[in-house]
């Protein structure tokens, strides 16, 4: 468990910081970005829409995992525009809720 804690960690850590240096370099024009590459029909599209599907799943999972309440599909909407920003915290706080046990962290 201690990994998988470490591995959500650094997973934040280093896309947060990411992310940072990007937004400095090119704005906060993420979507007209994506998007575009989609449209272009190129391997960055590709690789967009392939990202996107996990997105979805990712949505979908956490508004399963949360009964599809009120605050299941608000958190599933901020887990498909938030990506690992918004799953690996999500993750991150399930671990010590379960107490470490993973058939519970991913099931409910």
């Amino acid at each position: 468990m201690a990994l998988f804690r470490g591995l959500l960690i650094a997973m934040i850590l280093v896309l947060g910081i990411y992310t940072i240096l990007v937004i400095q370099a090119h704005g906060m024009n993420l979507l007209t970005v994506f998007f575009g590459d989609i449209a272009k029909m190129a391997w960055p599209g590709q690789f967009n829409m392939d990202f996107a599907g996990f997105l979805i799943l990712s949505a979908l999972w956490t508004s399963w995992r949360e009964h599809f309440s009120p605050l299941g599909l608000l958190l599933g909407l901020i887990a498909f525009f938030g990506g690992i920003m918004f799953l690996a915290p999500y993750l991150l706080l399930l671990s010590y809720r379960t107490d470490g046990d993973m058939k519970k962290l991913f099931l409910g």
